[in-house]
């Protein structure tokens, strides 16, 4: 039976011991005691409403005790979570619903208990937890971990002496839904003993009070948009607490290590990971960038400038894209070197569609589709330069201002363009394929504004 194994694991691994001491701080201090408490209260809420050893749950929930809880309490029961990003639209949630087929939907509140959804199936697999990758809704982009995955992954991050551990504290920025956030943000703040703060605000001065709040050691981990913002901060108080930050999910850009600490005097360090795999390879101490050394296990090796991962069994749920998995290797689609001497990787960026806008991942061929299909669209090309997407369109009568609203109800705001065009017809190469040059496009579209003054 699928999941069999789980519900002991969570027991064994994330709610070891009982006691006083905070493991949790989410604008007032939890001691573990109380979580489990909570969490078999939940647990026994979603039993009630019907969730059985094998059952489905997807959680809509913001950073919070009641995600937290819920997601402990789906796993302790032999359950499956499907964990979905809050600021998703109802149009994508809708569809990955459609895709996976949840037994319930549990949200923010949820005063009525966990919603029955029509047609939902229990778990075909052993997979703990399935997530989204690039805020995709398709089945070849769902991704599941089992327990022991999970568990293997937090065995990595106990070898990094750099990691909070017992009696240490984590201010996490990173979202729980995602892989960072999620493993080596709460999973490894439990199971290692740390206490897990979310800050109050998601401000520089909201973090910064985060980590002042009590004086253990503390440990950031975030992207690197939110180290940026933290380099920024002109005249931050003392922080002697503050060991160092960890960011991961996108490349740092040149200077801003440096900044960080010159700021505030302690490292920057980086990681590196995938949804499918979680840590791939760290450099928490920020002295090696940009080679970071591949965790515990983790074979690597590089193909054509692209980076694969052995990984024996497909990660995709459903029917896996050969481009992504085949033969025992995942294709990352990411370019890199690896270093024959020190066995070390440098990461450079992105091969595919897929960008990250402040940490988040943004796949733009599902941007163009959705454009695409928008009414009185015939095409559209969308691009990411200088750091933001940028969107260009043909149609019949399509206004910007109505093709923006028309989006915006089927995207999440991290995935709308900061430039949006429309064109009297798209330019094309000779072949009759569509230009995707910034420089062309971006000139066609000044010219046709000109011709309207």
């Amino acid at each position: 039976m699928p999941l069999n194994e789980q519900p002991d694991w969570v027991d064994r691994v994330l709610l070891p011991a009982t006691g006083a001491q905070p493991c949790l701080d989410l604008g007032r201090p939890v001691d573990r005691a109380a979580l489990l408490a909570s969490v078999t209260a939940r647990q026994q809420a979603l039993g009630l409403a019907g969730m059985r050893r094998g059952g489905t749950a997807a959680l809509r929930m913001p950073p919070s005790f009641d995600l937290i809880t819920t997601l402990l309490a789906v796993w302790r029961g032999g359950g499956q979570a499907l964990l979905l990003d809050h600021r998703l639209t109802d149009v994508e949630v809708a569809s990955a619903l459609a895709e996976l087929r949840p037994q319930f939907l549990v949200t923010a509140g949820d005063e009525g208990g966990p919603r029955a959804l029509p047609g939902g199936l229990p778990a075909s697999t052993d997979h703990v937890v399935v997530q989204l990758s690039s805020g995709s809704t398709g089945r070849s982009k769902a991704i599941g971990r089992t327990a022991a995955d999970l568990e293997r992954e937090l065995d990595c991050y106990a070898r990094l002496p750099e990691f909070p551990g017992r009696g240490e504290r984590v201010v996490l920025l990173s979202s729980m839904v995602h892989v960072l956030g999620l493993v080596g943000g709460l999973l490894n703040a439990l199971g290692a003993g740390a206490e897990l703060v979310l800050p109050d605000r998601m401000t520089p001065a909201g973090v910064l009070d985060a980590v002042g709040r009590r004086d253990a050691p503390t440990t950031v981990i975030g992207v690197p948009f939110h180290a940026e913002l933290l380099a920024g901060r002109k005249a931050p108080p003392p922080l002697p607490q503050l060991r160092r930050m960890i960011v991961a999910g996108e490349l740092v850009r040149p200077g801003v290590a440096e900044a960080f600490t010159e700021r505030y005097g302690v490292p920057l360090g980086t990681m590196y990971g995938m949804t499918e795999t979680g840590v791939i390879a760290t450099d928490p101490s920020g002295r090696e960038h940009p080679w970071l050394e591949p965790v515990h296990g983790m074979e690597l090796s590089v193909s054509d400038g692209e980076l694969h991962i052995r990984m024996p069994e497909s990660p995709y749920l459903g029917r896996t894209d050969p481009t992504r998995w085949s033969q025992g290797l995942l294709h990352t689609r990411d370019a890199a070197s690896l270093d024959p001497g020190t066995g070390r990787v440098a990461v450079h960026g992105r091969r595919d569609s897929q960008v990250s806008i402040g940490g988040l991942k943004v796949d733009l061929t599902e941007v163009e589709q959705t454009l695409s299909a928008l009414p009185d669209v015939d095409e559209a090309v969308v691009l990411f330069t200088d750091g933001a997407i940028e969107a260009y369109v043909s149609g019949r009568d399509a206004g910007p201002e109505r093709l923006r609203e028309l989006l915006a109800q089927r995207l999440a705001a991290y995935k709308l363009p900061r430039r949006l065009a429309v064109l009297p017809a798209l330019p094309r190469t000779a072949t009759g394929k569509l230009l995707r040059s910034a420089a062309t496009l971006r000139e066609h579209a000044a010219s046709r504004t000109a011709g309207h003054s």
